[in-house]
């Protein structure tokens, strides 16, 4: 829909209304950055929100805790997870399990990354930016 009939929208939500100011414009400011986007980020954001919503508990605990492990590595190294993260996307599960014990895996990747990328595999990946639309 369009950004105005979005607006609307979020202004009229009840749970919208009930939220402190300061977290209305918050999120107001989210709505706009998101509108301003190309639409293949849009879809991709939205491909990981539809993948999040999806994840048990158990799950969503996991992301969060390997999603902290990322955050504190350096920058070359989250460069280089990530690279392997938007790889492993195209792959089936069985492609992913063989990259990960190959030894160009683990040439490429400490103990504890290749432990972090053995748990994304664990979890749903979103399609990447390539993949069809199911």
């Amino acid at each position: 829909m369009p950004p105005t009939q979005q607006e609307r929208a979020l202004e009229s939500d009840p749970q919208f209304r009930n939220l402190p100011p300061q977290r209305q414009e918050q999120l107001r400011q989210r709505l706009q950055r998101f509108n301003n986007l190309p639409p293949q980020q849009q879809q991709r954001i939205l491909n990981r929100m539809e993948t999040w919503e999806h994840l048990t508990q158990g799950q969503k605990a996991e992301a969060r805790q390997l999603f902290s492990q990322f955050r504190n590595l350096p920058p070359q190294r989250r460069q280089a997870l990530d690279n392997a993260i938007r790889d492993m996307r195209g792959m089936t599960p069985e492609q992913r399990q063989r990259f990960l014990n190959s030894g160009r895996s683990k040439s490429m990747f400490t103990p504890q990354e290749q432990d972090m990328l053995e748990g994304i595999t664990r979890l749903p990946l979103a399609p990447g930016d390539a993949a069809p639309e199911e």
